[in-house]
């Protein structure tokens, strides 16, 4: 994938960054196209958020979280995969496909998850096209 396209992946401190981490050591290449973006916990994630990404001109958005029912923060990931499950809906109702955002739950050891769910949403974004909001320049 190239062209500029971009996939923003929020990632909690503890179960996404761990993984991403665990990647990295594992020598396991990310793709540029995938920007990590870490956070305390992923209930900081707000559906306004995931939907900013989408009008600065993400091409696809994912969230990587504790796995369910071990949370470090204990609902985090619950709040969300509800903020998503939102996101989703709403990309739906503007036309902008709903598949263009997904929740991953994942323990920090699982490196390999990491990149199989980078590659799910890099061909996600292949089969859909760049996201209609991104202003052409």
């Amino acid at each position: 994938m190239s062209q500029g396209k971009r996939i923003i992946a929020y990632c909690c401190e503890h179960g996404g960054i761990g993984a991403v981490e665990r990647a990295e050591e594992e020598h396991r290449q990310s793709s540029p196209d995938v920007v990590i973006i870490p956070v305390k916990c992923l209930g900081r994630v707000d559906v306004l958020h995931l939907l900013q990404a989408f009008r600065e001109g993400a091409d696809a958005v994912f969230v990587v979280g504790c796995l369910e029912k071990n949370c470090h923060h204990l609902y985090g990931n619950i709040e969300a995969r509800k903020r998503v499950d939102q996101a989703k809906h709403v990309l739906d109702s503007l036309g902008l496909n709903g598949e263009r955002v997904e929740m991953f739950n994942m323990a920090s050891n699982q490196g390999l998850e990491f990149m199989q769910s980078a590659e799910i949403m890099i061909e996600r974004v292949e089969r859909l096209g760049p996201n209609p909001l991104r202003v052409k320049r």
